[in-house]
């Protein structure tokens, strides 16, 4: 949440930083604004809205500089409006800070700051940080990143903050806590500061992810030096980036969504290149093979995610319980920690994530592990917090995702864990050799089947269409299709601003039925598998109260095709794997009917990528 971006250099900064902003602007869009240093006079420019509206803003403005900072803002205190837009300026103008999480004892410094007579103009937390560093500088006579540092004793809560000062104007101080920050080191002597990687890659792949608690000292004469808050020098570690430029453009497609949900053949494939060989029948997960036997040997599993990532973690409870026979308990990360949970020593705990930052599943991690538990993370985003602090995990490899609503990190989530489970299953020997192969055999054709049920898209778009008007529906499926079902409801939540809910279909008759009427449209995972009558029974349920059934159906199915209302194929798979397909023609009637309303398909209102905050 927030998008941060700063430069210093022998460039212009001001071309860096928007793009910079443009390439940030999925982890917040409420405001956006700039501050540059030219010239021994700080120039700010903030403006509510989107990064256009900025650069409407700042047409006529002075924008030179090689040194600035820029942000783009999804809102926690103070609503998005100009005021409350980022960056922030101290009383006398010589400051200007940008800041991505939430000071907790906010209110306590401001009311101190207040009686030493500083004006706020903002409702933010934020304007409290440079105010208070500010007032050290006076207090202490020292310049404003040691002030920062002393700061940052007082401060309760997360952050990744940038700041800059008219008294320095060849130097940038960042610092971060439990919000990520990754600084860029350029060819000329330049960096570059970001929330992630992607408006860095097309200037540098070497960069240096802070840990918690570190403060980043960058000047033009001195480069950089790192130190943490308790004022220790750190050595900083230079990782190469793999990241692709083209990755974070849209590739011809109207919406990063759309490519994103077109990119799933690939991604998927990518989730277990070098790690499945089904002619010679092996699965290895090398990131978490010094903890395999841990698995292997474990009595409990504990999940722990949010949103889609959940979502995720409900498929893979099936999987594991099923063909690994471990009790698996699938935990919201954002109350795992506040309900006192039973968590032993060598209990393993594993977190999901696609961007690794997720706040509320980094705090479950910190208290499992606090409690000797192994603790394993999947997560997209090399390099970030969750892969860290985790003892070992796997990457999805999924490759950068813009969209806010989650698509191909979704199903890359679902392959790696189907591996896990399969590699585990058969080292522990509650699978047979045969079934093993076949398993093998099916997950290596589902990126060719996943193409196939792309195909339908026209068809999808046509059903969408019937559909976008709807005010509410309902999502059903049973088994590992129950998750589907769920995230379905979610997409078009996110998307569509359509209420939807999603049900174990045999559960739809402990209430949601009373919904049901000739308006209602019910989505319904209808494949052929041990509950596929179960679920043929829910659709003549659903039909008697005159619902409108949308089915997702095995190929060549005739049963479900007589009772429903529009059917989407998706070819033949084993039900374990299902979710990987029938997710897909979910997504697509999400994204349709998000378009044909005019709503923003890859920015939706209210939401941002990554949850840096609680």
């Amino acid at each position: 949440m927030c998008g941060i971006v700063a430069y210093i250099g022998k460039k212009e900064a001001y071309p860096i930083l928007i793009k910079g902003l443009q390439r940030l602007e999925y982890r917040g869009y409420d405001s956006a604004g700039v501050a540059l240093l030219s010239n021994g006079e700080l120039n700010l420019y903030k403006k509510q809205g989107k990064v256009a509206n900025l650069v409407d803003f700042a047409s006529d403005k002075n924008t030179t500089g090689q040194i600035g900072i820029a942000h783009t803002r999804w809102a926690t205190h103070g609503e998005p409006n100009d005021k409350n837009a980022h960056p922030h300026s101290s009383s006398n103008g010589n400051l200007a800070i940008i800041h991505n999480g939430i000071i907790e004892n906010y209110d306590v410094l401001k009311e101190e700051l207040i009686s030493r007579g500083y004006v706020f103009k903002s409702d933010t937390d934020t304007e409290v940080l440079v105010h208070l560093i500010d007032d050290i500088q006076k207090k202490e006579g020292v310049w404003f990143g040691e002030a920062l540092r002393i700061a940052l004793l007082s401060v309760t809560g997360a952050y990744a903050i940038v700041v800059i000062s008219k008294d320095k104007p060849d130097t940038i101080v960042a610092a971060r806590k439990s919000s990520p920050l990754v600084i860029g080191i350029g060819k000329e002597n330049d960096f570059y500061l970001a929330s992630d990687a992607t408006p860095i890659v097309e200037y540098t792949d070497q960069v240096v992810y802070m840990n918690d608690e570190e403060i980043a000292v960058i000047d033009l004469k001195d480069g950089m030096k790192l130190w943490n808050i308790q004022d220790e020098e750190k050595t900083p570690y230079v990782q190469h980036l793999e990241l692709q430029l083209e990755a974070l453009e849209k590739g011809g497609y109207e919406h990063f969504m759309l490519k994103e949900i077109h990119e799933q053949p690939r991604s998927i494939n990518d989730c277990f290149r070098g790690r499945l060989n089904a002619t010679e029948g092996w699965v290895e997960l090398g990131g978490i093979k010094d903890y395999e036997q841990q698995l292997i040997n474990a009595n409990r599993v504990v999940m722990v995610a949010c949103g889609t990532s959940w979502h995720a973690c409900l498929v893979g409870e099936y999987l594991f319980e099923d063909l690994a026979r471990i009790n698996v308990e699938v935990e919201y990360a954002s109350e795992f920690r506040y309900r006192n949970p039973i968590i032993n020593e060598g209990d393993i705990v594993i977190a999901v994530s696609q961007s690794g930052e997720t706040a509320d599943t980094m705090a479950a991690l910190e208290l499992a592990k606090s409690k000797g538990a192994i603790i394993l993370g999947i997560c997209n985003v090399v390099g970030s917090s969750i892969s860290r602090i985790t003892h070992a995990g796997s990457y999805t490899h999924a490759g950068p995702e813009i969209g806010v609503a989650s698509t191909k990190a979704f199903t890359a989530q679902v392959t790696v864990l189907t591996l896990m489970a399969l590699s585990i299953a058969h080292k522990k020997g509650t699978m047979n050799e045969t079934k093993f192969r076949t398993m093998l055999a099916e997950l290596e054709l589902i990126p060719d089947k996943v193409k196939k049920v792309l195909e339908n898209n026209a068809h999808i778009e046509r059903i969408a269409a019937e559909y976008k008007d709807a005010t509410n529906a309902l999502y059903l499926g049973r088994g590992s299709s129950f998750p589907v079902a769920l995230e379905g409801a979610l997409k078009l939540k996110e998307i569509s601003y359509i209420h939807a809910e999603g049900y174990p279909a045999a559960e739809m008759k402990h209430g949601p039925i009373a919904l049901i009427d000739e308006a209602m449209p019910v989505f319904v995972v209808a494949t052929k598998g041990t509950s596929y009558e179960k679920v043929v029974s829910n659709i003549q349920e659903v039909k008697a109260r005159k619902g409108k059934i949308i089915a997702i159906v095995t190929e060549g199915d005739e049963q479900v095709k007589l009772m429903a209302d529009h059917i989407i194929e998706i070819p033949d798979t084993d039900e374990h794997l299902v979710p990987l397909l029938a997710t897909v023609p979910f997504q697509l009637l999400s994204y349709h009917m998000a378009v044909m309303r005019g709503c923003n398909v890859d920015q939706p209102r209210n939401l941002a990528k990554s949850v840096t905050v609680e």
